[in-house]
């Protein structure tokens, strides 16, 4: 299992090289273990693909997960900031395990036809305002884990797409504040059994959306100063090295600020809280004929500047 994790990790490493490597002053927060610490800690990735800061070591009084780490707003990451800039030790890529940058959130908060090009592939009409659902918070895996094909589906699927990560608590958000609430971005799997989605369950797609494995984060929280424009990135997929989706997320319908004052009129956004943006075109359902994941299957999803995660299919 170890010997698989390094492999993806280092496939995914290869793979970012195709877009420059972050400057080391952006910061990317991130959630590891690592065999000579106990339980998760929190750490800053040196750069896209590169090695971990522990922040533990830099400040053993900082919050061991991630969610409670922003919840301490400006003050925690200020310290985040002077560790970024103290050029501590790096812990080798190897020796770490990457966890979800966020485990547990209060919620998954999922958006549908997001993206102008992904209408246009089902031939539908975009969409006038948000189309929101989501998946539980069981459903959260790390970027290099596995993603477990259920029984219960024949039809699962693949669909990158840009999370955007709750920094602030807010209810009634408007869009010219929502940046305010923004802790960072991660890339995102948005792994979906379309028979469940689109067929059983009253044709509701929570139940096709949430199965235990299907919602890959990371690798890495990278924070809303270090994105220039979260609205002008590249975002790719790749099953079995073969590209299946390709886009800029400057195709989405509604922006990342629109979505948080849409859906902060329902709900209150807390710290931690994942918004997955949508998705671009590519997906296996609507392909002709329809292509689904199987057994031995690897995914990549990648977003400019973010990273890319890894997942075997078993």
């Amino acid at each position: 299992m170890l010997v698989s994790g390094r492999r993806r990790w280092l496939t995914a490493l290869l793979q970012a090289q195709r877009w420059p490597f972050q400057p080391s002053r952006d910061m990317r927060l991130v959630q590891f273990r690592a065999p000579h610490l106990t339980g998760p800690h929190l750490g800053l990735e040196s750069g896209n693909g590169g090695g971990v800061i522990n922040l533990s070591a830099f400040d053993p009084t900082l919050p061991k997960t991630m969610i409670e780490f922003l919840g301490q707003g400006e003050a925690a990451l200020s310290v985040a900031k002077r560790a970024l800039a103290a050029q501590l030790p790096v812990l080798p890529r190897s020796e770490v395990t990457f966890l979800a940058p966020v485990t547990r959130p209060d919620k998954v908060v999922c958006v549908g036809l997001n993206y102008v090009d992904h209408c246009k592939e089902q031939n539908v009409p975009v969409p006038k305002e948000p189309i929101i659902f989501s998946k539980f918070a069981s459903s959260i895996v790390g970027p290099y884990d596995e993603v477990v094909l259920p029984p219960e589906s024949q039809e699962v699927d693949w669909e990158v797409e840009l999370a955007v990560v709750i920094g602030k608590t807010g209810k009634h958000i408007k869009a010219t504040d929502a940046p305010a609430h923004v802790a960072g971005f991660t890339v995102a799997h948005d792994v979906s059994a379309r028979d469940w989605q689109m067929r059983r369950n009253g044709k509701q797609w929570l139940l096709g959306k949430t199965f235990d494995t299907f919602c890959p984060l990371g690798p890495a929280l990278v924070t809303k100063d270090s994105v220039a424009d979260p609205h002008n990135l590249k975002i790719c997929c790749r099953v079995n090295g073969e590209v299946v989706q390709s886009s800029n997320t400057n195709q989405m319908v509604f922006k990342t600020e629109e979505l948080i004052a849409w859906v902060s009129q329902f709900v209150t956004l807390f710290p931690g809280d994942v918004i997955l943006t949508g998705t671009p075109p590519g997906v296996g359902v609507f392909r002709k004929p329809p292509v689904f994941l199987k057994k031995g299957d690897e995914v990549q999803c990648e977003i400019e500047g973010l990273g890319v995660i890894v997942n075997k299919v078993v």
